[in-house]
């Protein structure tokens, strides 16, 4: 009797346990389930992603593929070679001397038109113009001005073939770097070692770093780099000059 009590106990038992037993594997299906569904969700967003990034890069070399600039840059290696000349008073009044003084820097100033063939990569062209001004002071011992010669000058022009390579690129902000490589024309009233007024030499332009803020229309870019031409080392016409530009331009 009590045996087949404790049989029927354990019947009525089974069902029990078994359902307490399936509760875990219906936990885990569930936990399954909304993994695969997560996947799904996250390889869809990333598609979604890449399908916007890509159309968006596609608008961006379609629509104003053509910039247009013109801009400023500093004169630091200018001002640090060419400077004025103290004139000495220790010589007898009869001593006459020539110094150069009142220098004048023009500055860098400069035009470039770049084309967009990828998003990200550019070419085009720049032409840049600088120039210094100085006197000629014919002075005596005593330091007193003799005569004066003025605007005694120099100045350079470099035209060059450009790259831009942009690694970043929002609606409103673009982080670049940029590579130019033409040729110098070093051009004044001074003659150079071989007598010659007007020079020619290759001509490199490094943007290490170039900012460009503005809408897809207009635009202001701040760069640092620098300017280079020379031949050797006795005929060096541009050696980090340019390190700092300011421009503005527009997009079409």
């Amino acid at each position: 009797m009590r045996f087949r009590r404790l049989i029927l106990s354990v019947c009525l038992l089974l069902p029990s346990l078994f359902a307490v037993a399936q509760q875990p594997r219906v936990a885990i299906d569930s936990m399954n389930t909304a993994l695969r569904e997560f996947r799904h969700s996250v390889r869809q967003d990333i598609r979604d992603y890449r399908d916007s990034l890509r159309d968006e890069r596609r608008r961006i070399c379609k629509e104003n593929p053509h910039e247009v600039r013109i801009g400023w840059g500093d004169q630091l290696f200018e001002t640090l070679v060419w400077y004025n000349q103290p004139h000495s008073t220790l010589y007898p009044e009869s001593y006459i001397g020539q110094y150069e003084e009142e220098y004048r820097y023009v500055q860098h100033w400069f035009a470039e038109y770049q084309y967009r063939v990828r998003y990200w990569f550019n070419v085009g062209a720049m032409v840049d113009y600088s120039g210094v001004v100085w006197d000629k002071v014919r002075r005596n011992g005593a330091g007193e001005e003799v005569s004066r010669d003025e605007d005694c000058n120099f100045h350079n022009i470099a035209i060059m073939f450009t790259t831009r390579f942009t690694y970043m690129h929002s609606k409103y902000v673009s982080l670049y770097s940029g590579l130019g490589l033409g040729l110098n024309i070093n051009t004044g009233s001074e003659l150079d070692y071989h007598r010659r007024k007007t020079a020619l030499a290759p001509a490199l332009n490094l943007t290490v770093l170039g900012m460009s803020v503005g809408n897809e229309k207009w635009f202001g870019a701040v760069e640092f780099g620098g300017l280079y031409s020379l031949l050797n080392m006795h005929e060096v016409y541009l050696a980090g000059s340019r390190m700092f530009t300011l421009s503005v331009g527009c997009r079409f």
